[in-house]
């Protein structure tokens, strides 16, 4: 029970990652709160997991409005006793090489993942500071937060800026015991990535297969795909990582696709 009496917000919770984390922190004893922009989908999450309505919530949350993220963060920590540990994680992909890509979708994908990344932290961080017992920020990163792909530049460049973010709120939080880390997963094998799958051999003019083989684990150590518990598992390590000892790092989870 490492995370008994807390309280954990993770946006993008109704499907993939995001269920995952949520699944094992109910296990871990903490209360929850599931934002989503699919709102019923993130209810029947919780109602999988059998939780009493004081130990858990399910709100409407577009993570690029700063008037939602705001209301959501407020009604959560309302209903719930604060935030004690936030899981940004709502994410989406565009696959487009940078020369064709628009400006509005490249302002879709920095939007959700950069800005939203930071409106929900701006949010949590101003109840953690009032609370007075410290918090855990935790931001998903990617592999693409330390090197880059074809056809993923909008991505790769939120990726890499949730670094900097992570590495700033680390030291700001330190003065009232909060901590930021950021999750970075290789390929995991979430709706969202095979939905590149077809694309990608469209792009490069080659099988599903070889899509699989030569570019998604080419160069991982056994040829698998991370899982949504293994990225789960390291969000609660994180979570409950008991100092400032582990604060503004960047944990890669990949099977050995990206090692520093």
């Amino acid at each position: 029970m490492q995370l008994a009496g807390k309280t954990a917000l993770i946006t993008g919770a109704a499907g993939g990652i995001g269920s995952a984390i949520a699944r094992r922190f109910a296990q871990a004893g903490a209360r929850l709160c599931l934002a989503d922009l699919d709102r019923d989908a993130a209810q029947r999450v919780l109602e999988e997991l059998q939780l009493q309505s004081d130990r858990a919530i399910a709100l409407a949350m577009d993570v690029a409005s700063e008037e939602q993220v705001t209301q959501a963060v407020d009604q959560a920590a309302a209903a719930l006793g604060g935030i004690d540990v936030l899981v940004s994680n709502a994410g989406v992909q565009h696959l487009e090489a940078i020369a064709d890509v628009s400006y509005a979708d490249w302002r879709r994908i920095v939007s959700v993942h950069l800005d939203g990344g930071f409106l929900v932290t701006r949010a949590c961080l101003r109840h953690m500071r009032a609370q007075g017992r410290g918090g855990s920020v935790l931001l998903m990163g990617s592999v693409h937060s330390h090197e880059a792909s074809v056809l993923k530049g909008p991505y790769v460049v939120a990726k890499h800026g949730l670094a900097g973010l992570c590495r700033v709120v680390a030291k700001e939080g330190a003065a009232y015991g909060v901590r930021a880390n950021l999750i970075c997963p290789g390929f995991v094998r979430t709706p969202l990535v095979e939905r590149q799958i077809p694309q990608l051999a469209q792009e490069r003019g080659i099988s599903e297969r070889q899509v699989v083989q030569e570019v998604m684990l080419a160069t991982t150590v056994d040829g698998e795909f991370t899982t949504v518990q293994d990225v789960a598992e390291v969000a609660l390590f994180l979570a409950a990582f008991p100092s400032n000892a582990l604060t503004g790092q960047s944990i890669v989870v990949s099977h050995g696709w990206h090692m520093v």
